[in-house]
């Protein structure tokens, strides 16, 4: 008998989900605190977003596959266990090489969210799996948007480390609670291999054209994103600011307007606006760059540069998805894995070059770096236009002949 997907589970889900993207964003308000307790250098501590986006996109590769040939309740909850093993540690590390191993298995487990959406569909009915995706995927949006401001709220509390010992402690009880409560379903037998199932991840961006462009803007819209959040604990914590803990995560609820991008974006591209709406947020997400950089003269300037980045990256994340799955739901699974390993490697990357940007030259540099990188993305795109311009040119040319 097929397992049936109740509220209860379908909200356990959703919040389990939320916990576990939000391990991925903790650590952004307090980069600050972080270099200070470890004694590390300002251009060096971006290496701490990176090691969990490294992690996470090794997850999407090696981890998410498994939920297709093993039992899917096993795997979670081990994930849910280890996931808090990682916290713990990172809570306890005494230096900078075991903070970034430790960040990385974090970021590693963290790809569990994956599996919980599509654990989600495979115990609802035909036809709620698209209600219980979009319930489980609200429970991730809240968890990015929370997750800054809780930890930042934590770290003023009780210190940074506070905040992983918690979040370890809160995965455990909801690993108790998921044990006993989430039903499984049985495993689909592959006949392939686990080598030949991940070769076939990679094979993906050497024979799908579509998965390769939409990659593409997805590592530089996140490589943009990452810029932002992983440098501006910087210079708001800094003098003549002296933003708080608390006070800098509460920037994270601007994330708000990214939810709603996301739902009108969707929209768009299930009408055949998905190029058009890939345009005009990669036009405004450059734009963004420009209040961003006045932080130093109006701190509402710089709200509202966060406010457009933030609208302009969930639009292309959204419409990114939804063109690459368009038709295609048999290998959505696959698709999403190799995409998100696009954000993840974008979002590491990113945090790396914006902190090295900032020791050396500024919170104005770091915004130069952010739109010069929005900047590639919109070229890519245009480029792109042209490129389908000239093909349709050279196939109506070739009718009339």
């Amino acid at each position: 008998m097929q397992p049936s997907l109740t509220r209860w589970i379908t909200l356990l889900l959703a919040t389990a989900s939320g916990m576990a993207v939000a391990t991925v964003y903790f650590a952004q308000p307090l980069l600050d605190s972080m270099a200070a307790d470890l004694g590390v250098a300002r251009q060096q501590i971006g290496w701490v977003v990176g090691a969990t986006q490294a992690g996470y996109a090794l997850g999407l590769l090696l981890v998410v596959p498994l939920g297709d040939r093993v039992n899917r309740k096993r795997l979670l909850l081990g994930q849910l266990l280890f996931s808090a093993l990682a916290l713990t540690a990172v809570g306890m590390a005494p230096n900078w090489a075991v903070l970034l191993l430790a960040l990385t298995i974090a970021g590693l487990m963290a790809v569990m969210v994956q599996l919980m959406v599509a654990h989600a569909a495979s115990l609802a009915a035909p036809g709620q799996q698209g209600q219980a995706v979009g319930t489980v995927t609200s429970g991730v949006v809240l968890g990015i948007l929370l997750a800054r401001l809780v930890s930042g709220g934590l770290a003023d509390l009780a210190g940074w480390r506070c905040v992983y010992w918690v979040a370890a402690s809160l995965l455990v009880v909801l690993a108790a609670v998921m044990w006993r409560s989430l039903p499984a379903v049985p495993a689909t037998r592959h006949r392939t291999s686990f080598r030949a199932l991940i070769a076939g991840q990679f094979s993906l961006y050497r024979h799908d054209r579509l998965l390769r462009q939409r990659g593409v803007f997805g590592g530089l819209i996140f490589a943009a994103f990452s810029v932002l959040w992983s440098a501006m604990v910087m210079p708001l914590s800094a003098a003549p600011l002296a933003f708080s803990h608390t006070e800098v995560g509460l920037f994270g609820l601007a994330g708000v307007a990214g939810t709603l991008a996301a739902s009108r974006a969707g929209r768009l591209a299930d009408q055949g606006q998905g190029e058009r709406t890939t345009g005009l947020a990669l036009l405004l997400l450059t734009l963004s760059w420009l209040p961003t950089a006045m932080l130093g003269q109006s701190v509402m300037a710089f709200v509202l540069g966060v406010l457009m980045l933030d609208f302009a990256v969930q639009a292309v994340h959204v419409t990114n998805q939804t063109v690459l799955l368009a038709g295609r739901g048999e290998m959505a699974s696959r698709l999403i894995a190799a995409y998100m390993c696009c954000y993840s490697l974008g979002s590491g990357v990113g945090a790396v070059l914006a902190n090295w940007c900032y020791a050396h030259w500024g919170w104005v540099a770091v915004c130069g770096l952010g739109m010069a990188i929005s900047a590639a993305a919109l070229a890519y795109w245009l480029w792109l236009q042209r490129a389908r311009a000239a093909e349709a040119a050279l196939q109506c040319s070739g009718q009339n002949l």
